[in-house]
């Protein structure tokens, strides 16, 4: 009677063109962490808590969009524990979980409702690909952690879009079957995302983020998750997930931070 709407985590994000109706092309790694939004079944309509309930519309809003497709009406109760507008496909995950948890027979893809809706709902590791609707499930990833940290300054998707300077980048490379962790984070390191640069520009507090990340030698590689601002850093274990999660909340009481298994 409950879904949890796992945060997309775009590990890559390549830019390879961009589409005579304006939407984007991209090549990306995601990966879908044990962290997100909880959704239940409810009887009296949508209703929201959580730290982040605060401001969500009542009636614009991608659960009761996912309730109308299905034909069925919204009683969903809606735990907020993402927050919003922060490149870790919050809205399209709600969505994602509203269809899997009250479709009755085949789940849709929700592409109608959103380019990320399709991956929500699978919600395992992808490599995306198109304007996200083209979905191919990745090699079995070794075991890793990962820590996801934003400053709470919310970056709009459209906003960094505009600002980019190239929109044809190469595409990313295909990932070998059979890699450990030490190789699966080089993998990743080797690949991009081709909006940070121009997301810091938009929000500087970005580069802080990414400091606060990069600082602790346990961590492997830090980025920027889909067009900002939160950003994540790859560590091998849990235990050390957590102990740099810690360490970062204490020194930024007000920043998001969570440590999570991938």
């Amino acid at each position: 009677m409950s879904e949890l709407a796992r945060a997309k985590v775009n590990l890559s994000l390549h830019i390879t063109g961009k589409r005579s109706d304006g939407y984007h092309l991209l090549d990306s790694i995601v990966v879908f962490p044990e962290v997100g939004d909880v959704l239940r079944r409810g009887s009296h309509g949508l209703s929201f808590s959580g730290p982040f309930a605060a401001g969500l519309p009542l009636h614009d809003n991608l659960v009761r969009d996912a309730a109308a497709l299905l034909g069925v009406l919204p009683d969903i109760h809606l735990e907020k524990n993402l927050p919003i507008a922060s490149g870790i496909g919050g809205g399209s995950a709600d969505a994602a979980a509203t269809l899997r948890l009250l479709a009755k027979g085949e789940v849709p893809d929700g592409l109608t409702l959103g380019a990320d809706v399709p991956a929500c709902v699978i919600s395992k590791p992808l490599r995306m690909q198109g304007i996200g609707e083209q979905l191919t499930l990745l090699p079995k990833l070794p075991d890793f952690a990962i820590v996801l940290a934003n400053s709470g300054e919310p970056v709009a998707t459209a906003a960094v879009f505009a600002a980019l300077e190239q929109v044809d980048n190469p595409a990313s490379g295909t990932m070998p079957k059979g890699l450990n962790t030490a190789e699966f984070f080089a993998f990743i390191t080797s690949q991009r995302n081709d909006m940070q640069q121009a997301a810091v520009q938009i929000c500087p507090s970005i580069s802080g983020v990414l400091s606060a990340l990069q600082s602790h030698p346990s961590c492997a590689l830090a980025r920027m998750s889909g067009s900002g601002g939160t950003c994540f850093g790859l560590f091998e274990s849990l235990g050390d997930a957590k102990r740099v999660a810690t360490e970062i909340q204490r020194a930024q009481p007000s920043w998001w931070v969570v440590a999570a298994k991938s």
